[in-house]
């Protein structure tokens, strides 16, 4: 358990803890920071993947199960006055446990037998990067990219909003989105990129029995979609199609429309026999 308390943001220490709020500092250093009991648990359940945990007076006693197997992992627990969390964390009302963490992502090349794959291609909101990601390991896809355009997937927000997700599947980060689509289709894959002015729709492409098999999807920006030259690259645009008077759909809702969809195609009796 930990032995002393740290009351000031002065120490090396939580100073070393604090950096990693800023990109440069997570890639230097591969590390990264989960806030909360969900994500400290779901870092807890993968060995050698929590360096350190800080926790307040009230976590330890509020969480003692999980303050209590990183101690009996060896793994420093540190406490720390509700001030100096305050200052660690990233939210307006720290949980009072904070895990230093190591990068989770893999190779692109590690990416092999995906039967289902998210890719994010120019995402910039952390908070719906991590709803995607949070709601492709539900549907059960097996790897989801982030492209070297989109938002760096251990930005506090992005670990918050996956609600541990980040810690169940792999994820790879960083590589351009024609070697993306290369790899995947390599591996027997069709990739589409959800795309609102797709020339067919989610519809047509269930019916058609295109989601059967082996399916990469590509989402866009929040604001503008995915580029042509992107499409392009591409097996064809699809579109969620739009019963109602809505415009459109948020870009977490309508991956979690195309992978449950997907998803939904493959559990099918005659596609899981394939």
């Amino acid at each position: 358990m930990a032995s002393h308390e740290f009351t000031s943001i002065r120490s090396p220490r939580i100073k070393g803890a604090r950096r990693l709020a800023k990109r440069a500092f997570r890639q230097r250093e591969r590390r990264f920071l989960a806030e909360g009991p969900q994500a400290v648990r779901e870092a807890l359940a993968r060995p050698g993947t929590v360096h350190e945990l800080y926790t307040t007076a009230e976590a330890t006693h509020r969480h003692a199960d999980l303050v209590g197997a990183a101690a009996s992992s060896e793994i420093p627990v540190h406490r720390v006055t509700m001030e100096v969390m305050g200052e660690l964390a990233q939210t307006v009302t720290p949980q009072g446990l904070l895990a230093v963490c190591s990068f989770v992502d893999v190779p692109l090349a590690d990416a092999t037998g995906v039967r289902l794959a998210a890719v994010l291609s120019h995402v910039r909101d952390p908070g719906n990067a991590g709803t995607v990601l949070r709601t492709a390991d539900a549907a059960g896809a097996d790897v989801v990219v982030f492209t070297d355009a989109s938002v760096d997937p251990y930005n506090g927000k992005c670990v918050r909003a996956s609600a541990g997700s980040l810690f169940h599947l792999p994820i790879v980060v960083g590589p351009r989105i024609d070697e993306v689509v290369e790899h995947l289709r390599a591996s027997g894959a069709r990739v589409l990129a959800a795309d609102g002015s797709g020339g067919s729709t989610l519809d047509d492409a269930a019916d058609s029995g295109a989601l059967a098999d082996k399916v990469a999807w590509v989402f866009g920006n929040e604001a503008w979609g995915l580029p042509e030259e992107t499409v392009a690259l591409t097996d064809g645009a699809v579109s969620v199609p739009i019963y109602g008077g809505a415009e459109s759909l948020n870009l977490a809702t309508a991956a979690a429309v195309c992978l449950y969809t997907t998803a939904r195609q493959q559990r099918r009796p005659e596609a899981a026999s394939r």
